[in-house]
C-alpha cells in the first residue's frame, strides 16, 4: 500500500518538526526539563538492559539538555523495563512485525493463553500490512513506534535522523490503524540517544526497553530459548520476543510453552510501564 495525501501530510510535518528542532538546539532558548534519571536498575535507568543509550551523550546532564530542548514531555523519557502492576506481573512485547506469516501464529497463541501484549512495530512492515495493524489492535494489544525501517545504528547518525525516523515510523502506524494510540517508542536494537528518548517522549510515546531477551531472532533452538525465559526472572520483567525479520516458528513454539508456564506459577499479564514508579 502506498502513501496516502493524509500520511505524506504528515511525513512532511515530522520533517518540519525536525528543522524546528535543530533550530531550537541550536538557539538554546528551549524551557527546561529534567529528565527522570533512576537508580540504577529502576524503571527510569538509561542503562536499562539491552536498552541503554548506545552514544556518547549518555551522562545525565546531557539528558536533561536533550530532554530540555523538546519542550515539556508528556510521559518520561527514561527508559521503562517494568511491567505495569504488582510483582508477579509480566509484558509480553512482540518486534519487528507486523509479518503476514507469523504475526497471525503470534496472535492465534496470545488469543488462545488470553495473553495480552505490545507489538512494536516496524513502519514500513505497518505500511505494507495494514489489515494486521487493525488485526492487532482489536484484539486489545497496544501498539510500539520501532522507527521507519528499524536501523539498528541510529543512534550514530544525526539527530534530524532519529527524529524523522521515529515520528514518521509512528505516522505509517498509526495511517495503517487509524485511531489507534502508538503509545510506546523503542528503538531498533536498543539504540536509544538521549535525543530519541526526548523526542519519543514529546510526542507520547515512553521509551521502551526490556529485562529478559532469549535472543529468539536469532533462532537459537527451542530449549535454549525456553531455559532463558524460564530461569529466574526479575521483578516485573519485560520480555522480548519476536514476530518480523525472518522465520519465527521457533518464537511461537516458545510461546505455546511458555505462557502456560508462567499461568501455572501465578503470573498475571499487563503492559509495559508508561510512567515513573
Amino acid at each position: 500500500m502506498g502513501i496516502t495525501r493524509s500520511s505524506v501530510r504528515r511525513l512532511r510535518a515530522g520533517s518540519a518538526i525536525a528543522a524546528a528542532t535543530l533550530a531550537v538546539l541550536a538557539a538554546g532558548g528551549a524551557p527546561a526539563l529534567a529528565a527522570p534519571n533512576g537508580p540504577a536498575g529502576s524503571a527510569d535507568s538509561a542503562g536499562a538492559a539491552g536498552s541503554s543509550d548506545r552514544s556518547a551523550e549518555g551522562s545525565s546532564a546531557a539528558r536533561s539538555s536533550a530532554a530540555s530542548a523538546y519542550g515539556p514531555a508528556r510521559v518520561p523519557v527514561g527508559i521503562s523495563r517494568l511491567a505495569a502492576g504488582p510483582g508477579h506481573a509480566i509484558a509480553i512485547t512482540i518486534d519487528d512485525g507486523p509479518d503476514p506469516r507469523w504475526t497471525p501464529e503470534v496472535l492465534k497463541v496470545l488469543r488462545e493463553n488470553h495473553v495480552k501484549a505490545t507489538f512494536c512495530m516496524i513502519g514500513t512492515s505497518a505500511q505494507q500490512h495494514p489489515d494486521l495493524v487493525r488485526a492487532v489492535a482489536a484484539e486489545g494489544h497496544r501498539l510500539c513506534d520501532h522507527s521507519v525501517d528499524h536501523d539498528v545504528t541510529m543512534d550514530h547518525k544525526p539527530v534530524a535522523y532519529q527524529q524523522q525516523q521515529i515520528l514518521d515510523g509512528k505516522a505509517m502506524i498509526e495511517e495503517a490503524g487509524p485511531g489507534v494510540a502508538v503509545r510506546y517508542y523503542r528503538a531498533p536494537g536498543g539504540a536509544f540517544t538521549p535525543d530519541s528518548r526526548a523526542i519519543a517522549a514529546a510526542n507520547g510515546m515512553r521509551p521502551l526497553g526490556w529485562s529478559v531477551d532469549p535472543k529468539d531472532w536469532s533462532r537459537p533452538g527451542l530449549p535454549a530459548i525456553v531455559a532463558t525465559v524460564e530461569g529466574q526472572l526479575p521483578a516485573r520483567p519485560t520480555v522480548l520476543f519476536h514476530d518480523g525479520g525472518g522465520d519465527r516458528s521457533e518464537t511461537v513454539a516458545a510461546l505455546k510453552e511458555y505462557l502456560p508456564w508462567l499461568k501455572a506459577r501465578g503470573y498475571t499479564f499487563t503492559f509495559p510501564n508508561l510512567t515513573t514508579p
